[in-house]
């Protein structure tokens, strides 16, 4: 039986946590920045790669400091706060057309 490091996880899982709520944050403000922009591509690819660069960083970094089992903390962080992140884009978004 695989034995589970809850504590590195957990402390994997914070830090993604925050991780993932900054790149979702840098994803609406770069989408800002690309509607009101004269080049909204350049504007995406830019943040996209931005963002995307510093979320594989961190997430090396745990993995190396901390172990694997953080690297997963970190992984499921990600994909619960993409959860969050899509369903509360779709409730705003289906709110604000039945007005």
């Amino acid at each position: 039986m695989i034995a589970i490091d809850w504590t590195v996880l957990m402390i994997g899982a914070a830090i993604g946590g925050v991780a993932s709520g900054a790149f979702f944050a840098g994803l609406a403000h770069g989408m800002r920045l690309a509607l009101r922009s004269a080049a909204p591509v350049k504007v995406l690819a830019l943040s996209a790669v931005l963002r995307i660069a510093a979320l594989l960083a961190l997430g090396w970094v745990v993995v190396v400091q901390a172990g694997p089992w953080a690297g997963m903390g970190y992984a499921l962080a990600f994909m619960a706060m993409r959860l969050l992140a899509t369903t509360y884009m779709r409730v705003g978004a289906s709110g604000r057309g039945a007005k």
